[in-house]
């Protein structure tokens, strides 16, 4: 979701099951969450800012991962039982075992999923192992669903070129704890603890050179509610505490602590026009605070055409590696000030039939305080900086298509221009690499009601660079027990890079088996 608005991965917010998962160390770590993505059955993405539901980081939005229970059993004492397995093996010697047991009842939920990938790396100094399992428990009673889930993760991965020119190391670990519990048919609270540990060498030939170590740990506590207050008018209200710490050989020792409240209406009772209201009060330790408002409305032309606009504001605080880091390429400032946005989007919707739809959106969003890392010459250190105002003004349009035969296109655009104070010489590390234009193709389609096949081709260009196309594809048997699969990405081959200096793998094939079992009892 960052991309829309021009934002960097630090200004999208990372939720599991709709409680926060970012790292407070680095956003460079706000996916290296425990929990397998196998476990993971939908993602739902919020654009535009964020922050009057989530608080801090969502100024480009959030994107909150769902798991879900395994499909309970009608009958009180029957049960169901099944394995899904799968394994394969790809270039750069890559492998990946997957496994996901899952058991149902009436009253109780149960599912296990763990994962292993591997590689020696697409080019030196890239080889990693991906470790992570997870557990996850449902109990069903007359209050609510009781939904208990820990997981842990381990990860050691060749760095080569990310922190600049080195061949750096990198190992980190998590762990997850995670409580929520329906309090009846309109209230939650949730509860959760996250600890992530971080082992970087930046030069992996003489880890004497530079090395760090991180431990950061975060709680949140939750509750959350809603009531229906007459016809198509409903109210959401919540209140959300957090905290987080680091200890680091080269951060230090630091802590803070907010706590907020926020209120959502939503009013349905007209037959064309909607409307939301949302505002969340943030307090934070040391006694400072930021109000976040958003507003969002729709009206339906037509039953097949609809108008929609929103604005709201957002703001993301520093992490710790932004306030305290410092290393042979880049150094932190303490007195960096919160970011803060605002954001404005208007846009249609066209449905001209159950084959087809069109959505055309133009956006703005406007940032003070941002936080971006500078230098003036090549030789010099990053420096974290408030860089001032920026402002990311565009349009994307995405064009989807069912065709017969269970063929389906997806065509989708993005342009976008960036303005800015930030004085001529200055070298940007993040904000100013946006992707100035952006285009997608993607083709899906079912053959004889067995196999999945899906091609999609990428083209981006980013600001000061050429286009560069990506072309991925994939084909899978999506029925019996056993499932033969094959991906194939980059096969355009393309040399390219999201991140200055950061080369991206080239063309690879991943192929295997997955196996399915299943048992009622």
């Amino acid at each position: 979701c960052s991309s829309d608005l021009g934002a960097t991965f630090e200004e999208s917010l990372i939720l599991l099951n709709g409680m926060r998962v970012d790292d407070p160390q680095t956003g460079h770590f706000n996916l290296d969450i425990p929990v397998p993505l196998d476990a993971v059955h939908r993602i739902e993405i919020l654009h535009g800012a964020g922050s009057a539901f989530y608080g801090s980081d969502a100024i480009a939005g959030a994107a909150d991962l769902i798991t879900e229970a395994p499909e309970r059993t009608a009958d009180l004492r029957g049960s169901r039982f099944s394995i899904r397995a799968r394994a394969g093996y790809g270039s750069f010697q890559n492998t990946e075992q997957h496994l996901i047991g899952d058991f149902a009842s009436r009253r109780f939920s149960e599912e296990v999923t763990g994962n292993r990938n591997t590689s020696s790396g697409f080019i030196i100094d890239r080889n990693y192992r991906s470790q992570a399992l997870s557990s996850e428990s449902w109990l069903h009673t007359s209050l609510g669903t009781t939904d208990v889930l820990l997981a842990g993760s381990d990860r050691p991965f060749g760095a080569n070129q990310f922190y600049g020119p080195y061949a750096s190391f990198e190992h980190t670990k998590g762990w997850l704890a995670m409580l929520q519990q329906q309090l009846g048919q309109r209230m939650q609270a949730g509860l959760s603890y996250r600890r992530h540990t971080d082992v970087f060498i930046l030069e992996a030939n003489d880890p004497a050179f530079y090395e760090n170590n991180h431990i950061d740990e975060a709680w949140q506590g939750i509750i959350r509610r809603t009531d229906l207050l007459g016809k198509g008018i409903q109210l959401s209200t919540g209140l959300d505490g957090s905290a987080d710490t680091i200890r680091s050989s080269s951060l230090g020792r630091h802590g803070r602590n907010q706590g907020a409240g926020y209120a959502s209406l939503d009013l349905r009772r007209w037959q064309r026009l909607t409307l939301s209201i949302a505002g969340r009060e943030e307090v934070f330790s040391g006694g400072s605070n930021d109000f976040s408002p958003t507003f969002a409305a729709g009206y339906s032309l037509r039953d097949n055409l609809r108008l929609r606009a929103s604005a709201g504001h957002a703001f993301r605080l520093p992490t710790y590696t932004d306030l305290y880091y410092s290393d042979p390429t880049s150094v932190g400032n303490p007195n960096l000030k919160p970011e803060t946005s605002w954001s404005y989007e208007a846009g249609l919707e066209w449905t001209p039939g159950t084959r087809a739809s069109l959505e055309l959106t133009g956006f703005q969003n406007r940032i003070g305080n941002s936080i971006d890392y500078v230098k003036t010459s090549p030789d010099d250190r990053y420096q974290a900086t408030n860089t001032g105002a920026l402002a990311f003004t565009g349009a994307e349009t995405a064009l989807h298509l069912r065709l017969r035969g269970a063929h389906q296109i997806e065509l989708a655009y993005t342009g976008m221009h960036a303005s800015h104070s930030l004085p001529s010489g200055y070298i940007s590390a993040y904000v100013f690499n946006y992707a100035a234009q952006s285009a997608l193709f993607s083709w899906s389609t079912v053959i004889r009601n067995q196999i999945m096949a899906r091609t999609q081709v990428t083209v981006v260009q980013r600001v000061g660079h050429t286009a560069y196309p990506v072309w991925d594809t994939a084909i899978a048997r999506n029925t019996g027990h056993v499932q033969p699969y094959l991906r194939l990405a980059n096969l355009s081959n393309t040399g390219y890079e999201e991140i200055p200096g950061v080369l991206m793998p080239s063309r690879s094939i991943t192929g295997g088996i997955a196996f399915t079992w299943s048992r009622s009892r």
